[in-house]
């Protein structure tokens, strides 16, 4: 039997930023790190609502490093695996290339024109570059971190002349933002002095493309084409670190903190602890009324899921009576 529908979803794992992040690797994550889900998630949260006008979207916490977004909208639960596949691909501007190193470095390429959809997810990572690449990752500092911008840059001769333009002229250890503005004045200069080199052709947006490159949702495309991949349900427990995959709003993902999701342990331990505090004879029949995920943290995980579900309910409610409303005109 073949399936006829299911969610669209995405998967977005934080071990894919291991090239731009500094403050943990392969399964950790810290508040730092997580910025990089938080920016990812307003950005693909924003583009398949403006883009798609799909409003069914619940995020959720994978349980250990990443976070998987569910869209449950009419249309996009029956795309089939050509348009679920052009979905993916529209959303996937990072390609892989290798590296003067040797390792892979992820890039973009903007073209002659940005298009609207790259445009709209640069107003959100232009501001937050700062904060997370220069100040919390401090990535470019070090002649290893100037050679990490440099992998950026696409050609290999204007490669080669921006590393040893940075390693003349800036300071040694100077920190990431120094190195990063010293690359801009750098950039600008070749742009406006070189009307026709690859600076004023092929890397004309490779300031923009480089902040792409390092903050823009890198998706396991893969996952979203196809109809038989499994991804861990909301409320479930994950294996390896016990956690709970708590539903959390993009809107609000800066202020979720990945670290702090409770283990069923944790969950037991708040519910007994609620139970014990609120043990005295006169409040015991208004504890009686109280369920037991309302005395825990996981409390606004289950508030934002139902309010996903309320709504989806009603849509479908409504789809439901225009359909038949459709049926009884023949």
């Amino acid at each position: 039997m073949a399936p006829v529908q299911r969610e669209l979803v995405f998967d977005i794992d934080m071990t894919d930023y291991d090239d731009v992040r500094t403050c943990c690797s392969d399964k950790s994550v810290c508040q730092k790190c997580w910025k990089f889900m938080a920016v990812a998630a307003n950005i693909l949260d924003t583009a398949v609502k403006e883009d798609f006008g799909w409003e069914h979207i619940l995020w959720v916490f994978s349980g250990r490093r990443g976070i998987h977004c569910w869209i449950c909208d009419f249309e996009a639960r029956h795309l089939d695996t050509q348009g679920r596949s052009a979905v993916a691909e529209y959303l996937q501007i990072i390609n892989n290339a290798m590296g003067s190193n040797g390792a892979s470095v992820s890039r973009v390429f903007i073209g002659e024109r940005m298009h609207h959809s790259v445009r709209r997810a640069y107003q959100i990572i232009e501001p937050a570059f700062e904060e997370i690449i220069l100040r919390d990752q401090n990535l470019f500092s070090s002649p290893k971190g100037i050679e990490k911008l440099c992998n950026f840059i696409g050609d290999e001769v204007a490669r080669q002349e921006t590393e040893q333009f940075l390693l003349n002229n800036v300071e040694d250890g100077a920190p990431a933002l120094k190195v990063w503005e010293a690359f801009k004045r750098y950039a600008n200069s070749m742009r406006c002095n070189a009307t026709q080199s690859v600076w004023s052709r092929r890397l004309k947006n490779i300031i923009e493309e480089i902040q792409l490159a390092c903050l823009y949702p890198r998706l396991d495309i893969n996952v979203t084409k196809g109809f038989n991949h499994l991804l861990k349900a909301p409320f479930c427990i994950h294996p390896s670190t016990g956690k709970v995959c708590v539903p959390f709003n993009a809107s609000a993902a800066g202020k979720f903190n990945p670290t702090t999701v409770p283990t069923i342990a944790q969950l037991l331990q708040e519910i007994n602890a609620f139970d014990e505090k609120n043990k005295a004879e006169d409040e015991a029949d208004e504890k009686s009324r109280i369920k037991d995920y309302k005395k825990t943290s996981m409390f606004k995980g289950v508030v934002v899921f139902e309010e996903f579900v309320r709504k989806l309910e009603t849509s479908l409610k409504a789809k439901s009576k225009k359909l038949n409303e459709i049926n009884m005109e023949f």
